[in-house]
């Protein structure tokens, strides 16, 4: 993918960590792959959020708002191709902390969605089905993705 992306940093491919910059500051973000299991194929959990400025934890609950979206989305995205390098091309389960996250998530990928589908293969879920996403006309509930 040739977007604008923020550089990251990772010790064992499975945890990112960068830093998004704009008027609220700068945020420090997380990435982390969990594999769910009992999976078959395996599907890898993305969780991605703030770091806890106290804690450090992953909290995907806060809103930074730090007018940056496209470029943290292409940011994450290219965290799954890193993560798929090294672990191979696995399906990656991503979902909101929040039905209207989720949305925002679909919005920015609706809107790199050019980008996206050269590289990923992406379902969404609707109700129990799996579909194959279409950038608009369908609210999804969830998305897997998987480098093509």
């Amino acid at each position: 993918m040739n977007l604008e992306r923020y550089n990251y940093f990772t010790n064992d491919y499975q945890a990112y960590e960068f830093y998004s910059e704009g008027p609220k500051g700068r945020i420090r973000k997380l990435v982390i792959f969990t594999k769910i299991p009992d999976t078959d194929p395996p599907i890898y959990n993305l969780a991605f959020g703030d770091a806890h400025p106290v804690t450090g934890i992953l909290d995907d609950g806060v809103i930074s708002n730090n007018q940056d979206r496209d470029i943290v989305l292409a940011t994450v995205a290219n965290t799954i191709a890193t993560f798929c390098d090294h672990y191979g091309n696995h399906y990656i389960y991503a979902e909101g902390s929040t039905a209207s996250r989720t949305r925002l998530y679909q919005m920015g990928i609706a809107g790199l969605w050019e980008e996206i589908n050269t590289d990923f293969e992406v379902y969404g879920l609707k109700g129990i089905d799996w579909r194959e996403f279409k950038p608009y006309g369908i609210n999804y509930d969830a998305f897997l993705v998987k480098r093509k």
